[in-house]
């Protein structure tokens, strides 16, 4: 009987120690969600403007609500339509992005203003 109640206590203990070792666990996973501001928007701090057509992926995943499948995708198009076309740009202004598929006109609005076509 006694071997019963210690064990109980035993997994009562392990169970409890499991629970907070996750708890404590969570303050050293990133959080990929970008923060929002008071106003509902996202805070992106970047340096400088970010040219789709020339930027890595790396650069392009920290634009607000463009994660890393869009901006693969972003550069897959840029990729595809410079083989097709050499000399052209992929992206002449805001909305040749919405060629890319995922993106619309909300994303192409929320990252407006950190972009440039040069």
């Amino acid at each position: 009987m006694r071997d019963i109640s210690q064990n109980r206590i035993q997994s009562f203990a392990f169970v409890i120690s499991v629970c907070v070792a996750v708890c404590l666990s969570l303050n050293f996973i990133p959080n990929y969600t970008e923060p929002k501001s008071a106003s509902g928007g996202s805070e992106t701090n970047l340096e400088s403007r970010i040219n789709p057509n020339t930027e890595p992926v790396a650069s392009l995943v920290r634009l607000p609500d463009i994660g890393l499948l869009r901006a693969g995708a972003i550069v897959k198009y840029r990729e595809q339509y410079q083989v097709t076309d050499s000399e052209d740009q992929a992206f002449k202004n805001i909305n040749d992005l919405q060629k890319v598929k995922g993106i619309g006109p909300k994303t192409v609005q929320n990252i407006s203003e950190w972009l440039t076509f040069e």
